[in-house]
């Protein structure tokens, strides 16, 4: 157990606790809710799986550039309301708007008319959601310079973020039910509506109640003007240099890149494995099995393991609570091979309080840590702090990782023998993705364990690198 005590000045106000939180809902929210309806561009709107696929893949690119330059951004603006909240507030409701408005297709229309109106509304989208997600997450790094104080924080955060997952599923049911809407084209229309005008009510929450570092006497920030363009884009490739020298950091996107892409690459195997395997290829008779596995891991998630891998970081540190969670994750995994049962169905809940440790301890730890290097970066490369360019290049990474799985898991796909033109698949089909499904994923999280092994940031570390900023800056 930690033998620390939070000081009452580093605690987080349940209030902003709670609004950080929203803030988190909501950036779970739309990139799950946008997963969901792109579905739907194939079979509502009739859109050709290449230029489908060209849909998802091409804003990525731009999302990869648009984060950084969004992270320096907020990193050196000198504002009455702080360097991040107003960009939080203002890209709550672009969010909300434009996602909203990015679904609002018609059937009717060509498809090409489609894909070019949805890949110019899918970057405009992208840019209102950059700018409401890099500075929330820079904004929660700087909430609290407290070791112990930013993983209740996290944990806090990526609870309420779980909730978004425990309703997400669940639109594939609402917007395929003929008793609610005509037509899927219009479920997604109206429910994108619904999507967006929550994102903005829950989103702009922390640009009102949380605060964040008191950046009035920051040096050396750089001015943010159109004159300045250049100089500025030599200083955000400087910054980046920067932090991807930090090994500490550098540890956290590799353990990240590999618990996330592992987990990425067989998500969709579940919901093969429950239907093909389970239930023979019977739709009906699957029913929302797989839609209740994923509310259900949500709420373990959320409610069971979180608060468990809360606690383990302030007993334990966060590097064991890292590697302890990680490596219960590879049991549940394992599990899951008993769990799909064709004869009991209620089995495939078994493994999930063990499997809820993998990305449940994942994000809460990591973004913690994340929160400590940024004191290390301070300490060898002075102000300002960039905890918005190591908030982009953290999330660059696991949006890679993210693509990178979609393409994998295909080719796993493939590479088992996966027919998705046949009604039944084979035994060995079956046998082989099922093994896929526990092996690639047990198998990452071994590499991710072996690489915060040596992850050298510790509690006395940490607080250490505190007490001399402390001094550095000349702080009571």
């Amino acid at each position: 157990m930690s033998k620390y005590k939070t000081a009452a000045k580093d605690r987080v106000p349940v209030v902003q606790k709670a609004a950080f939180g929203a803030g988190h809902l909501v950036n779970n929210l739309l990139p799950g809710a946008l997963g969901i309806f792109m579905f739907f561009l194939l079979t509502a709107f009739g859109m050709d799986p290449f230029l489908a696929g060209l849909l998802g893949g091409l804003p990525r690119i731009f999302d990869a550039i648009t984060d950084p330059i969004m992270g320096f951004i907020s990193d050196n603006t000198n504002s009455r309301y702080g360097r991040r909240r107003p960009y939080i507030f203002v890209g709550a409701i672009l969010s909300g708007i434009l996602f909203a408005v990015l679904w609002q297709l018609d059937a009717d229309n060509s498809p090409m008319y489609n894909f070019w109106y949805f890949l110019i509304l899918s970057l405009v989208y992208l840019i209102g959601n950059t700018i409401f997600s890099t500075p929330l997450i820079g904004l929660g790094y700087e909430m609290t310079s407290d070791y112990n104080e930013r993983t209740r924080l996290m944990a806090f955060s990526q609870t309420m973020g779980q909730i978004a997952w425990m309703v997400v599923p669940w639109f594939w049911v609402l917007i395929a039910n003929p008793n609610l809407f005509e037509t899927q084209a219009e479920g997604v229309r109206k429910l994108s509506i619904v999507v967006g005008a929550v994102c903005i009510v829950l989103g702009v929450l922390p640009a009102i109640f949380c605060r964040g570092i008191d950046a009035s006497n920051m040096e050396n920030r750089k001015q943010i003007t159109f004159s300045s363009l250049f100089s500025n884009l030599r200083e955000l490739f400087k910054g980046i240099v920067q932090v991807s020298r930090n090994k500490p950091f550098m540890r956290l996107c590799g353990a990240t890149f590999l618990v996330f892409n592992g987990f990425q690459m067989v998500a969709s195997f579940s919901y093969f494995i429950i239907v093909f395997y389970m239930f023979n290829g019977d739709y009906g008779l699957a029913g929302n099995w797989p839609a209740w596995f994923s509310t259900v891991s949500a709420f373990i998630t959320a409610f069971l393991v979180i608060p468990v891998i809360s606690w383990m970081a302030n007993k334990y540190g966060k590097r064991k609570a890292f590697i302890y969670s990680t490596a219960i994750s590879i049991v549940g995994y394992l599990l899951k091979w008993w769990g799909f049962s064709p004869g009991n169905p209620w089995l495939i809940f078994m493994p999930l309080p063990l499997m809820a440790f993998g990305i449940g301890g994942l994000f809460t730890l990591m973004m913690s840590m994340t929160a400590d290097v940024c004191d290390l970066d301070e300490l060898e490369n002075g102000m300002p702090r960039k905890e918005g360019t190591f908030g982009a290049i953290y999330w660059w990474m696991v949006k890679l990782g993210q693509a990178i799985a979609l393409v994998l898991g295909g080719l796993v796909l493939k590479v088992v023998g996966f027919d998705q033109n046949a009604a039944v698949q084979t035994v060995e089909t079956l046998t082989r993705l099922r093994i896929a499904d526990i092996i690639v994923p047990a198998f990452t999280a071994g590499l991710a364990v072996w690489v915060m092994w040596g992850y050298t940031l510790t509690e006395e570390r940490a607080r250490q690198i505190k007490a001399e900023l402390v001094e550095r800056r000349g702080e009571l």
